[in-house]
C-alpha cells in the first residue's frame, strides 16, 4: 500500500509499505479521504520535530470504510463507512478520572503521536472509530473532525440564542465556528484579513470584515448598541487578535481561546477584571461533539462542498501543503484511495 510519511526537517516522502492485518480490538480502515489542517502544516514544516517520531505517517481528518475486523471487535463489518476520533487517553490521570478524557494529561493524538490517516490501509483501535450514516458521502465526512472542533468550541462558550458573536480569524475552524454558532441562533461577525477567505465567508451569508481596513471595535459597538459581544472566539493565533479580544466583549462576556498560540501573548487583564470577563480554553472534542458534527454535515447545516477547495492525489500531498501554507485554498482533501480529483 502507499503512504505519505514525514521524515524530518520538512521532508515528505511517498512510501510503499506492507499492510498488516488488524490486531485484537482493531479495525483496518480503507482510507478514502484525509483533510489537511494547520497542525499537519506545522508537522510538514518541521515545527513539531521535538514532538513527533519520524518517519511519521500523519493526518487525522479522515473518512473511509472498514476493510477488515480484528478479533474481539463487535458491531462492525467490512464495508461499513466510518471516521476516526483520533484521541487515545490513559484513563488513569486526574483529568480522565474527572471525566475529561479528551484532555488527558498523557493524551496520544493519533496522526501526531501515532500513525495517522495518510495511508491506504490504517489499523486503529475500534474504540476510536465512529460510524457514519448512509447517505453522507465520504468527501464530506472527511470534515467531521474539524466540525467537531467547532461544535466543542461553541458548546464551551455556552452560547445562547440571540447572542452577538465575533470570530477572530476566518480560516477553516473560524468558518466552521461561525456556521455552528449561526445554526445555534447567534448573530455572527467574522474578522479575516485574507480577501479570498472573506469572499467565501460572505458567499455563505455570514457577515465579515477586514480588520486591517476597518475598525473592528467600532463595528462591534455599532452592531451591539455599545454593549459589546456576548462571545468572542479567538481563532487566528495572532498577537493582535489576542490583545483585542478583551476590548470586544461585553460585561460578563466570554472569550474562547481556540487557536494554538506559538508564544505567550499580552492580554488586558485589567479589562478582564473590570468587565468580569470569562476567559476559556477549548481544545479538541468529546465523542458527543463528533456525533453532533456528523449530524450537522448529514443535515447540510455545514456547507461541506463549499469549504472543500480541491482534492489531490496522495502523491501530491507536499504540493497541497505548499498551497495551504501560501493561503491558497480553505480545505484541501487528499484522495488516499485514489481515483478522485477536483
Amino acid at each position: 500500500m502507499k503512504a505519505i510519511a514525514y521524515e524530518g526537517t520538512g521532508r515528505l516522502r511517498t512510501m510503499s509499505v506492507d499492510a498488516t492485518p488488524p490486531g485484537p480490538g482493531e479495525l483496518q480502515i480503507a482510507v478514502a479521504y484525509c483533510g489537511l489542517c494547520g497542525t499537519d502544516l506545522h508537522i510538514a514544516h518541521g515545527d513539531m520535530d521535538a514532538r513527533v517520531r519520524t518517519p511519521l505517517v500523519f493526518g487525522h481528518e479522515s473518512s473511509g470504510t472498514v476493510a477488515a475486523v480484528g478479533s474481539e471487535v463487535e458491531g462492525w463489518a467490512p464495508g461499513d463507512p466510518l471516521t476516526v476520533m483520533p484521541l487515545l487517553w490513559d484513563g488513569t490521570c486526574a483529568a480522565c478520572l474527572a471525566g475529561h478524557q479528551h484532555i488527558c494529561q498523557n493524551l496520544t493524538f493519533v496522526g501526531i503521536d501515532a500513525p495517522g490517516a495518510l495511508q491506504q490501509l490504517w489499523n486503529v483501535p475500534a474504540t476510536i472509530a465512529v460510524p457514519l450514516p448512509a447517505g453522507l458521502d465520504l468527501r464530506t465526512a472527511a470534515l467531521v473532525e474539524p466540525v467537531a472542533v467547532a461544535v466543542h468550541d461553541v458548546r464551551r462558550s455556552e452560547l445562547q440564542i440571540g447572542d452577538r458573536v465575533v470570530v477572530l480569524g476566518g480560516g477553516p475552524i473560524g468558518v466552521l465556528i461561525a456556521c455552528v454558532a449561526r445554526h445555534a441562533g447567534a448573530d455572527v461577525l467574522v474578522a479575516e484579513i485574507d480577501e479570498s477567505r472573506r469572499e467565501l465567508i460572505a458567499a455563505l451569508g455570514i457577515d465579515v470584515l477586514d480588520p486591517a481596513a476597518a475598525d473592528l471595535g467600532a463595528e462591534v459597538e455599532r452592531r451591539t448598541n455599545g454593549t459589546g459581544a456576548d462571545v468572542v472566539f479567538e481563532v487566528s493565533g495572532a498577537a493582535a487578535a489576542a490583545r483585542s479580544a478583551t476590548s470586544l466583549a461585553k460585561v460578563r462576556g466570554t472569550i474562547v481561546v481556540v487557536a494554538i498560540h506559538a508564544a505567550a501573548r499580552e492580554i488586558d487583564l485589567q479589562r478582564v477584571f473590570w468587565r468580569e470577563l470569562r476567559l476559556l480554553g477549548a481544545r479538541v472534542y468529546q465523542r458527543s461533539d463528533f456525533e453532533r458534527a456528523i449530524q450537522l454535515l448529514h443535515q447540510g447545516v455545514i456547507p461541506g462542498a463549499e469549504l472543500i477547495s480541491g482534492v489531490v492525489a496522495l502523491e501530491e500531498t507536499a504540493t497541497a501543503v505548499k498551497d495551504l501554507s501560501a493561503g491558497r485554498g480553505m480545505k484541501i482533501l487528499v484522495d488516499v484511495a485514489g481515483g478522485d480529483r477536483a
